[in-house]
C-alpha cells in the first residue's frame, strides 16, 4: 500500500457519515483521508452542515479538530456554547460532549479526528444526553470559556503585521509566527490549546518557498486553501491547487515548492511532534555519507 495519499477537489465526495455523528440532520462529509488509506492517527476531511442543520451532542474517544471554512456553525460544549465562523478553529478533546448547530446559511469546515475512527467499532462514537441551550459566545482569545478556540486570518500569516498594537493578545508564544526558508508557519490547534494527540497549522510560501525531501515519524495531511505547490511524495511528482487534500504517512519521503506564486495550506499532524528529531532531511544525511566516503578514501 502506497504511503500517501492525493485526493482531488474535483472529485470531492460528499457522503452521510453515518454512526461518526449519530442522529445528524443536513451533514455530509467528505473522508478524504482515513483508516481504509493505511492511515493509523489521520481521518481528515471537510463536513458540510446544510442551513438548519444539527449534529446531536455525542462524545468520540478521539480528538476532533477543526478549521471553519465558510458560513456560520454553533457547537456546544459544556464549558461554552461558541458561535464559530469563517478563520475560527478548536479542538474537542477526547470524551467531552459537544453538538453542532448550523444558521440560515450552513457552514463547512476541516476536521481532523486522531487517531482514526473505527468502522468496525461504530467510528468510535456515542450519544449522549442533550446539552443545556445557552446563548452562543464568540471566539475571543481573552475570554476563558473559549480557551479551546482560536481565529486565523490572511493578515496572521504577515510577518510585517505582528507588532503588539495588531495582535488581539500579548505578545508571546501563543501569538508566535515562524518564518524561515520562505516559508510562514502559525500554530493554531496545539498542546497550548488543549490538543495532546494532533495539531492543526497554517502554512504560506512565498513565490521561491520550498522544502526539500524529508520524512517525519508522524502522519501529516494538507489542505490546499490557495494557490498550488509542486509537491513530491515517495518520488511521485503532483501539483496540488485549491480544495486538493493530500496524507504522507511515517517514512514517505515528501517536499514542496511554490510554482512562482504565494500559496497557503492548512496541515495536520497526527501524533503531535515529539522534541527531537522530528524532521529527517534527506539532503543532511546524504552530506554526512559524502563526508564519511571522504574520510576513508
Amino acid at each position: 500500500m502506497a504511503r500517501y495519499v492525493v485526493r482531488r477537489a474535483a472529485d470531492a465526495s460528499y457522503a452521510d457519515p453515518g454512526a461518526l455523528a449519530p442522529g445528524s440532520v443536513g451533514l455530509r462529509r467528505w473522508r478524504a483521508v482515513g483508516e481504509e488509506d493505511g492511515a493509523v492517527h489521520t481521518d481528515f476531511g471537510i463536513s458540510r452542515l446544510e442551513p438548519g442543520g444539527t449534529i446531536p451532542a455525542h462524545v468520540h474517544s478521539f480528538e476532533e479538530s477543526f478549521h471553519v471554512l465558510e458560513g456560520e456553525v454553533t457547537l456546544a460544549t459544556p464549558e461554552a456554547t461558541v458561535r464559530l465562523t469563517a478563520g475560527d478553529y478548536g479542538v474537542v478533546p477526547i470524551g467531552v460532549p459537544h453538538a453542532w448547530r448550523s444558521g440560515e446559511t450552513g457552514a463547512a469546515w476541516s476536521d481532523l479526528f486522531t487517531p482514526v475512527p473505527r468502522a468496525r467499532h461504530a467510528f468510535d462514537t456515542y450519544r449522549v444526553p442533550d446539552l443545556p441551550e445557552r446563548a452562543p459566545v464568540p471566539v475571543d482569545p481573552r475570554d476563558p470559556r473559549t480557551r479551546s478556540f482560536g481565529n486565523i486570518r490572511v493578515e496572521h500569516m504577515n510577518a510585517a503585521r505582528q507588532s503588539q498594537e495588531l495582535l488581539a493578545v500579548s505578545a508571546s508564544m501563543r501569538t508566535a509566527l515562524l518564518v524561515y526558508s520562505g516559508i510562514t508557519l502559525k500554530m493554531m490547534v496545539d498542546s497550548d490549546l488543549g490538543a495532546t494527540l494532533g495539531t492543526l497549522f497554517m502554512v504560506q510560501y512565498d513565490p521561491d518557498g520550498a522544502a526539500g525531501r524529508h520524512d517525519h515519524p508522524l502522519e501529516e495531511a494538507y489542505l490546499i486553501l490557495d494557490g498550488e505547490v509542486a509537491a513530491t511524495f515517495d518520488g511521485d511528482e503532483f501539483v496540488l491547487g485549491r480544495g486538493d487534500i493530500a496524507w504522507a504517512g511515517v517514512g514517505c519521503v515528501h517536499s514542496f515548492a511554490a510554482t512562482g506564486a504565494e500559496v497557503r495550506w492548512l496541515e495536520s499532524q497526527s501524533p503531535q511532534m515529539p522534541p527531537r528529531h522530528a524532521y529527517r532531511f534527506a539532503r543532511d544525511w546524504e552530506y554526512l555519507q559524502e563526508r564519511l566516503e571522504e574520510e576513508h578514501r
